[in-house]
């Protein structure tokens, strides 16, 4: 299983250099180390560091004591791209997605294994239950694919919940054609309320404006596909700028 995580890294001829998530005692490493780029891995557990030091020498130099969620990449990598990699904690899973995007510029690509029900949600299409806030934020910059499911017996001892491993690739274009962090606002309150239609969870960005008379502020936030999200908060820019002048 390890070595099929590691081997799902697929454009390693557009960077040198790799970053482990929460490396453990080194299952996924030891794979990683047998690849021709430079891994790098971070981890909160000094033992674990210890543990790595001792066993995998060769990487004694690239490990880092940190929390992942703190870390400052250029730090560790410097400027350069980087894959992102790990067999992700699960309590932390999307806070780590989200650590990527914002560091989007540096990360063309991330394999990781996640509880069943995120990967599912990050790679989600519009129209299902699964399609939410992080699956809008993730899919605005990445394709998503998923790879493998992995069963609670592959583990000792077995968890009680499955996972899976998926992959994301940075998509070529990085423009969305609004800013960024409106985006993410205006994402989050349609999905604040998600069995609401549009009309009513947009009101706190476009009060007064006639858009909401839009039949397609019909619209319940799930059936929206990513680019209409762009749309709706080039909308609400809109109107801002409008009600700014």
């Amino acid at each position: 299983m390890a070595q099929r995580i590691a081997d799902g890294l697929l454009l390693t001829d557009t960077y040198k250099k790799v970053l482990e998530v929460g490396p453990g005692q080194g299952m996924l490493t030891k794979y990683l180390l047998r690849k021709p780029f430079k891994t790098y891995a971070v981890d909160a557990d000094a033992d674990m560091i210890e543990f790595m030091t001792y066993n995998y020498p060769d990487i004694s130099d690239r490990l880092v004591k940190a929390n992942f969620l703190r870390t400052d990449f250029k730090e560790i990598i410097g400027d350069e791209e980087f894959g992102l990699i790990g067999n992700f904690p699960y309590n932390i899973s999307s806070q780590i997605v989200f650590k990527m995007l914002d560091n989007k510029d540096q990360v063309p690509e991330m394999v990781g294994m996640f509880q069943k029900e995120m990967a599912e949600r990050i790679i989600a299409t519009p129209g299902g239950k699964d399609f939410g806030v992080i699956a809008v934020l993730t899919q605005a910059y990445y394709s998503g694919e998923m790879l493998f499911y992995v069963t609670p017996d592959n583990f000792n001892p077995p968890p009680r919940v499955q996972s899976a491993v998926i992959r994301l690739e940075r998509k070529a274009n990085q423009d969305l054609g609004c800013d960024y962090q409106l985006f993410r606002k205006v994402v989050k309150q349609a999905f604040s309320q998600r069995r609401k239609m549009l009309r009513n969870t947009m009101k706190m960005f476009l009060k007064g404006s006639p858009y909401l008379q839009d039949e397609f502020f019909n619209n319940r936030p799930e059936r929206l596909t990513v680019q209409e999200f762009v749309d709706l908060t080039c909308r609400v820019q809109e109107w801002q700028d409008k009600n700014d002048e």
